[in-house]
């Protein structure tokens, strides 16, 4: 019998067909990078509020103060007090009797003692906003002492996309492809308009971690299926994937820039899911899943609609396809570790995963810090991430993918390392730095994407890529407190284990097999039998 690469190569390698169902998926990349990014403009801090004294309300009301009026009376006594406050964490500790004048409520001792300042009390849940529903911190006061909750929405989501990648992966190896696909975008569209309209913060970080799950599948089982529908020679269509990603993050500044209120957004980013459900007409499920599975009927029909849809024709004699005698398992961890190649891959790309993500989100945060125009720094900060993918396209197919991701990863370490130790009064050359920096640690991301679908048989595929991809999450989690909390202790520290932590992964990736032009490995028999460096201090035989 045929293999399927053969059949493949009859049928169309990369036809209209596959750059049909190729462009389709590629818009999950841009949905799924609107999720991934979102609380930058959900989250953003209002520029003007302040803490409402006890019954400022009432008075405010009776007087007919306008909020600048308002925020005057409460503010600018509190400076007179303490010069150093902004009247946003603290107030003064007095309360406003409705039966006080309205051109000066504060014009007389408020604590008993003439002469002597007012105490001053901490702010509790008391405060006003110039636009009180632009965003989540307006809208659930994530504020002051409540502003770590800001951070934890985002980690809450960070471990969404950790149970997805377990979960669903296993899923879309077990049940299929597409059809974990589709559901999950079904779930991200409903937990997302859900997310718009819930009544607490409670509620919110409970579906939050829900889109997490589901836009983690959403994500990486279209990738997995645009790598199994393709030859070898055109695996680069994972690289693509990413530049669509990168376009959302062009695109989600020009939404928040339209739509005023964080709900809007929400929206705005979440209902096209429900427009990747049409796809169970125009998507089929991957017929190398179908193989693994025992289902060589409904492969062997996939393919003739591929070969039809391409203008070729299968020959008769392709009445069945082999994988190479699959044994047909439900996947687990076990699998991805128990022989010594497939254990050495998982542990390098765990790491690879975990590194890339912790340093791609550090650096991306250290940049924000600089402040600026929001909407435009995050525009141009996505532009940047362009010239990545095109590097990445000019040298996997000739050069290979080992290399290249091994010198991205000691590029980014070096540029975060020379960051660090240069002086402050040349800024424009420290960030030029910092900068190659983001574009080394972006073009490892993008290529460990393509090389850990490679690395695994298409019975662990989806469940192998999901579970190392998990690392990726947790460096997400882990970044946000590593950058601030070494920061505290001296600014560019960050930047040093960034740097050490790069140029380990630049090192250990020189280990894994080189995967240019060869098939994609259908067993794990396929994968212990690709070359690569000897390693025996990670293999543990």
């Amino acid at each position: 019998m045929p293999s399927f690469d053969e059949v493949l190569k009859e049928a169309g390698e990369f036809g209209r067909f596959q750059k049909r169902v190729f462009f389709l998926l590629c818009q999950t990349g841009i949905t799924f990078s609107f999720l991934f990014a979102s609380v930058v403009f959900l989250g953003r801090v209002p520029d003007n509020y302040w803490c409402r004294i006890p019954g400022a309300a009432d008075l405010s009301e009776k007087c007919g103060w306008t909020l600048e009026e308002e925020q005057n009376f409460t503010v600018l006594p509190l400076l007179l007090v303490n010069g150093s406050s902004s009247g946003r964490c603290e107030r003064l500790d007095v309360t406003w009797d409705a039966a006080a004048g309205c051109a000066s409520p504060l014009a007389h001792p408020l604590d008993g003692r003439a002469g002597s300042p007012p105490p001053l009390a901490t702010c509790q849940d008391s405060w006003v906003y110039r636009e009180p529903h632009a965003s989540i911190v307006s809208e659930y006061d994530l504020v002051c002492g409540h502003a770590w909750m800001l951070d934890l929405s985002q980690a809450i989501l960070n471990l969404g996309f950790l149970t997805g990648a377990f979960t669903l992966g296993y899923a879309a190896d077990r049940y299929g492809r597409i059809l974990i696909y589709l559901l999950s975008c079904l779930g991200v569209g409903i937990c997302g308009i859900i997310v718009a309209f819930v009544p607490n913060f409670t509620l919110f970080l409970v579906f939050r971690f829900l889109q997490g799950i589901f836009g983690k599948g959403t994500w990486m089982t279209c990738y997995v299926i645009v790598t199994e529908i393709v030859g070898s020679d055109q695996r680069f269509v994972g690289i693509v994937i990413q530049i669509f990603f990168t376009l959302g993050i062009m695109i989600l500044p020009g939404i928040a820039y339209l739509v005023p209120t964080w709900q809007g957004i929400q929206l705005a980013i979440s209902l096209p899911n429900f427009l990747f459900l049409l796809y169970y007409w125009v998507v089929p499920e991957s017929p190398r899943w179908l193989l693994t599975r025992k289902k060589g009927e409904k492969a062997l029909k996939i393919m003739h609609d591929i070969a039809k849809h391409n203008g070729k024709y299968l020959s008769p004699h392709y009445s069945e396809i082999t994988v190479n005698n699959v044994e047909v398992t439900n996947p687990s961890f076990l699998d991805l570790v128990r022989t010594p190649r497939m254990r050495r891959n998982t542990l390098i790309l765990m790491y690879a995963w975990f590194t890339s993500a912790l340093i791609y989100q550090g650096l991306v945060m250290r940049l924000g810090i600089v402040g600026g125009n929001l909407y435009l720094d995050f525009f141009i900060s996505g532009a940047v991430e362009l010239p990545a993918a095109l590097i990445i396209l000019m040298t996997i197919d000739r050069i290979g993918r080992r290399l290249p991701f091994a010198i991205s990863n000691i590029v980014a370490g070096i540029a975060c390392l020379i960051t660090a130790f240069l002086p402050e009064d040349i800024p424009w050359f420290k960030t030029t730095v910092a900068t190659l920096g983001r574009l080394g640690i972006t073009i490892a991301f993008e290529i460990v994407y393509l090389v850990n679908s490679e690395l695994y048989p298409t019975t662990l595929r989806n469940f192998g890529v999901s579970l190392c991809s998990s690392l990726c999450d947790l460096g997400g989690i882990i970044a946000p407190f590593l950058l601030f909390r070494l920061a505290a202790i001296w600014l560019e520290l960050p930047l040093i284990i960034f740097s050490i932590l790069a140029v380990v992964c630049g090192i250990l990736v020189l280990l894994l097999p080189e995967t240019k032009g060869i098939s994609l490995p259908e067993t794990v028999e396929d994968v212990e039998q690709l070359s690569g460096y000897a390693v025996y201090f990670l293999t543990f035989t």
